[in-house]
């Protein structure tokens, strides 16, 4: 693959990159790229963990004007987990520009603390679609200078139910604006959308074949499937893992009957405060819990380093549920 050193970007993200130990693109890297950098609308498609993040962040860095202290880029993302991880990324490309301020809005937070930091100015907003909409709505949030907005994981956001929320958010931007949207799925759901939304979108469908072939998938009929998992868990040498569950009355559930049988486990869920969710993910990053037991909202946006097993309890509603869990490894 090519060189990051072949893009026109600025001297501080090619030096932010360096410093990450980023040389050669991806595939969807270089799919995307030349593409944003020209100021086109497209919609990408591409496996998870492929890059799509670091793509479109170079691409509205590149953009980003420090000394003009209003909303330049607005990033929309299915799921506070997800955002936060987009904001953590963001925040290290910018790092060498200096004076560009990411700022995260999501739900379950106080808005009083997000009010006072958005009456400081940012440059760059990442957050999920009710909170941002709420803030729009509330004239806390201006986005009439808006020159990029990002729908990641597009696909899950529309599952989710929050393409009214979108298009109200971006009804508050300007006409003229450069959109850009990355998912690793693209059902028909979204496709029928993309007209409304984009103008002239450039379709982009960026192929990583030996991504598949890293992960080993292992299917096992049994009458307990409680019982099964201390047996997996020493059978495969696992020593962390994440195990999906479809609900989140499972997932509290089957996450108290492990530590009763001895598993360190702690739950992951939708109806957790902010707080707790975070407490969460610490714990399992540091090793202090053997397993994350969690739904779908820890499908996507959680990177966890030398994580060992993906785990089904239950089968996934959907195969774009399915790609996305396992993806996690």
């Amino acid at each position: 693959m090519p060189s990051f050193d072949s893009l026109p970007l600025r001297l501080p993200l090619k030096q932010s990159l360096a410093r990450l130990g980023f040389s050669t693109m991806t595939a969807v890297q270089n799919d995307t790229l030349p593409a944003i950098l020209q100021g086109r609308d497209i919609v990408a498609e591409a496996a998870t963990g492929s890059g799509k993040t670091l793509a479109f962040a170079l691409g509205l860095l590149e953009t980003i004007d420090p000394k003009r202290f209003d909303v330049q880029s607005l990033i929309l993302c299915p799921t506070r987990e997800l955002a936060e991880q987009v904001a953590k990324v963001v925040r290290s490309l910018a790092s060498e520009i200096g004076n560009v301020k990411v700022l995260t809005l999501c739900g379950g937070v106080p808005m009083k603390g997000q009010i006072h930091s958005l009456k400081h100015g940012a440059h760059i907003i990442v957050g999920t679609p009710g909170r941002v909409l709420k803030l729009l709505q509330m004239d806390v949030l201006n986005t009439s200078h808006l020159r990029i907005a990002v729908l990641d994981e597009a696909d899950h956001m529309v599952d989710m139910g929050f393409i009214e929320d979108i298009t109200a958010i971006l009804g508050f931007a300007p006409k003229k604006k450069q959109l850009l949207l990355f998912s690793a799925t693209y059902p028909e759901s979204i496709l029928s959308l993309i007209s409304e939304l984009a103008e002239d979108p450039l379709m982009i469908r960026s192929q990583t074949p030996l991504q598949k072939n890293r992960i080993e998938e292992i299917a096992y009929r049994c009458d307990e499937k409680l019982a099964a998992i201390p047996d997996l868990l020493v059978y495969h040498k696992i020593g962390n893992a994440m195990v999906f569950c479809n609900t989140k009355i499972e997932t509290a559930a089957i996450c108290d009957a492990l530590n009763h049988l001895g598993i360190h486990s702690i739950a992951l869920h939708g109806d957790m405060e902010q707080f707790d969710r975070n407490e969460a993910i610490i714990q399992f990053r540091n090793g202090s819990a053997t397993l994350l037991v969690a739904t779908d909202v820890a499908g996507r946006g959680i990177d966890i380093d030398g994580l060992d097993a993906i785990i089904n309890y239950d089968i996934p509603t959907q195969t774009e549920r399915y790609t996305h869990r396992i993806g996690r490894t």
